[in-house]
């Protein structure tokens, strides 16, 4: 289960350190793909990756593909060198806006990658009464 708030700095080949107890539950090769619904990148290990793309397979066809395609085009298979870094590519860090400092965020069954000056956008705008509400509508 990944939890955790870990900030980085990305180094000028694009590398970034994932934290150990991350790299433990990613294993030796994982995916980094962008978020479809907010500027940062989801890592998924590749059981989860399977999981999160198992439903698409088995919608018809023409919009399977679509979708497919949209999330593979800049998604990248990873693996961390002896250092616990990451290489992501430039698309990737571009779309998370990505200039030097990174935020790695536990999520639960996945992570996520954000520029640390959109993380903190993100996190000044969350209103905890509106996420108390909804987890209460889900009898939570």
């Amino acid at each position: 289960m990944f939890s955790g708030e870990f900030k980085h700095t990305l180094d000028l080949k694009n590398r970034l350190f994932i934290p150990a107890k991350h790299r433990e539950e990613l294993g030796e090769s994982f995916m980094v793909a962008k978020s479809i619904r907010e500027n940062c990148l989801k890592v998924y290990s590749m059981a989860e990756w399977e999981d999160y793309i198992s439903p698409i397979l088995k919608m018809e066809r023409k919009a399977s593909e679509a979708i497919l395609r949209a999330l593979h085009r800049d998604a990248a298979q990873v693996s961390p060198d002896s250092q616990g870094r990451i290489v992501i590519p430039a698309a990737l860090v571009e779309y998370a806006g990505i200039s030097k400092s990174a935020v790695v965020v536990g999520c639960g069954k996945y992570a996520e990658i954000w520029s640390e000056e959109n993380y903190n956008a993100m996190v000044a705008e969350e209103n905890i009464a509106d996420i108390k509400d909804l987890l209460e509508s889900y009898g939570l």
